[in-house]
């Protein structure tokens, strides 16, 4: 059984998305995605629903605790509407730097927090639907006020789905409770996935009663593929920079630690205080970039997909190329090796 395929917008240029949209779902996507990055996801996501039909349309992630329940669960009910069902809605926690210093949030234990901020959109979006009285009281939030006039109530479609994106096996637990999906991160390797995601978000799945296969398995993984060495040379470089930046970072020192890196961890965070981007790189080295590296050239990838991660995934996110590329005809056949 084959992977669905994910094409990530480029949320960058805001007048070319809708283009951009129907040109991902002519390629034979599966789905579409953004990031809650230098833009913010829900906008072109609502531009991407306007001129397809077939795709999902999923924030990948949208970061959740600088926004309330109450405000995401009306910008999800909107694109759900629009997008005919199509929406789905990837939430992300973030660290505590940004969460505090970059959206001024107050930072709580994030794990128990988007265990309620999921169960307090579901159940906002259920008093839309039902018409019943909005009672949810939890830890961190409290919902009991809804009149008519602020509800959009009943939907034709159902509640969008809602992803969580997970790394530590607390939060993979949580996604196993109260999550339809998992938004991998791009370090997930299958070691990792075996031996601390799945178990987890089995524990997670019991712990609630539920069947953990109902859990969509989503990866982000680093490809580094092109038309010939050259192409994949260069793109080598920019993926290890990314690899080191990550690395970096101790939000993901568990993903390193099982694979065996745990130094490197330390190391890299050291120079990233340092601001030595550049020297971070050269300490990637063909073992852990392999690691984390899916590398190959077009007609390989899907075989190499296959080999590392049959079984353990349902989708994957794979751009190669944008609109208008000479390589058009090849990138669609490796999205459809991927779908086979």
């Amino acid at each position: 059984m084959g992977f669905k395929v994910l094409y990530h917008l480029t949320t960058g240029n805001l007048k070319g998305i809708a283009d951009e949209a129907k040109w991902a779902e002519s390629m034979g996507y599966d789905g579409l995605c953004t990031e809650d990055a230098a833009h913010d996801p829900m906008l072109p996501l609502m531009m991407a629903a306007s001129t397809t039909s077939r795709v999902t349309l999923e924030t990948r992630v949208a970061i959740a605790f600088p926004r309330s329940p109450m405000v995401m669960a009306y910008a999800a009910r909107d694109l759900q509407d629009f997008s005919n069902g199509r929406f789905r809605l990837g939430l992300g926690t973030q660290v505590k730097g940004h969460i505090q210093r970059r959206f001024s949030t107050e930072w709580t234990a994030p794990g128990p927090r988007m265990r309620e901020y999921v169960q307090s959109l579901r159940a906002i979006w259920d008093a839309w639907q039902t018409g019943e009285r909005l009672a949810h009281h939890g830890e961190h939030y409290n919902f009991s006020l809804m009149t008519p006039f602020f509800s959009p109530g009943k939907s034709e479609q159902p509640n969008p789905p809602v992803f969580i994106s997970a790394v530590n096996p607390y939060n993979c637990r949580v996604v196993g409770e109260v999550g339809d999906g998992i938004a991998l991160h791009p370090l997930t390797t299958p070691k990792y996935l075996k031996e601390v995601i799945a178990p987890n978000i089995a524990d997670g799945a019991a712990k609630a009663g539920r069947d953990p296969k109902s859990v969509n398995l989503s990866n982000s993984s680093f490809i580094v593929t092109g038309p010939n060495q050259a192409a994949i040379e260069a793109n080598k470089l920019a993926t290890r920079k990314q690899i080191a930046f990550y690395c970096s970072t101790r939000s993901y020192s568990k993903v390193l630690e099982v694979q065996g890196f745990e130094e490197l961890g330390v190391w890299l965070h050291e120079m990233s205080l340092k601001q030595k981007w550049d020297e971070m790189t050269d300490l990637i080295t063909d073992e852990i970039f392999d690691a984390f590296a899916v590398i190959g050239g077009y007609s390989e990838i899907p075989g190499l997909m296959k080999e590392r991660f049959d079984g353990l995934l349902d989708e994957v996110v794979f751009n190669g190329i944008g609109p208008a590329s000479s390589d058009e005809a090849e990138v669609r056949k490796v999205i459809e090796g991927l779908q086979r």
